[in-house]
C-alpha cells in the first residue's frame, strides 16, 4: 500500500513538475459525463484534469517546493488541473464550463510557484490567449520601424507630388 502512495506522488510530482500551473477545484455534484467533457475541453489546449487524495497533494506539493498556503485549501473533494501550455486558456475553459454548468468551483491555484486565488485566476480567464498577446507585442515593437520608414519615405513622395501637380498644371 505504501509502495503505491509513493507511486502516485511520484505521478503527481512528475505532473507538477512539467507545469508551470496547477489548479485545485471543487468538482462536488459534477456529473461523470460532464467531467469527462471538461476533461476533454481541458484536453484541447493542453490542459489535464486529475483527481487525487488531498494528502498525496499536499506531500508532492510539498516536494515541489509550492507555498504552505496551498495545504489550507486541499479539502473536499479536489480535481487539480495541469498543463503545459497556455495558462490562460486553462483558465478560461475552468471559467466557461463553470458559468455554463455552475460546477466545478475553483478554490485556488498556483502559477510560477506563487498563490492565486478564484478571482486571481478568473483574471487569467479574462487575458487575452497567447498567440493574441504575443501578435499585440509584435504590433508594439513594429510600430515605430514603421512609422520611421513612412517618415524617411515622405520628402520624396511629397516632391514626387509637387512634381506631378506642376507637370498637371503645365498639360492644362
Amino acid at each position: 500500500m505504501k509502495a503505491e502512495k509513493t507511486l502516485l506522488i511520484e505521478d503527481l510530482l512528475s505532473r507538477v513538475n512539467a507545469s508551470p500551473f496547477l489548479f485545485v477545484v471543487d468538482y462536488t455534484g459534477l456529473k461523470v459525463d460532464k467531467f469527462a467533457e471538461l476533461r476533454k475541453r481541458l484536453a484541447g489546449c493542453g490542459a489535464e484534469i486529475h483527481v487525487y487524495k488531498n494528502t498525496l497533494v499536499k506531500k508532492a506539493a510539498e516536494k515541489a517546493g509550492y507555498p504552505g498556503d496551498l495545504g489550507a485549501h486541499l479539502v473536499g473533494q479536489s480535481a487539480f488541473v495541469t498543463g503545459a501550455q497556455d495558462v490562460c486558456a486553462a483558465a478560461k475553459i475552468l471559467k466557461n464550463f463553470t458559468a455554463e454548468f455552475t460546477k466545478p468551483v475553483v478554490k485556488v491555484g498556483v502559477l510560477d510557484g506563487n498563490l492565486l486565488d478564484a478571482a486571481g485566476i478568473k483574471a487569467l480567464a479574462d487575458l487575452p490567449s497567447k498567440e493574441v498577446l504575443q501578435s499585440q507585442l509584435l504590433g508594439v515593437l513594429q510600430a515605430p520601424a514603421s512609422k520611421l520608414a513612412r517618415l524617411l519615405n515622405e520628402p520624396a513622395a511629397s516632391l514626387a507630388r509637387v512634381l506631378q501637380a506642376k507637370a498637371d498644371a503645365a498639360a492644362a
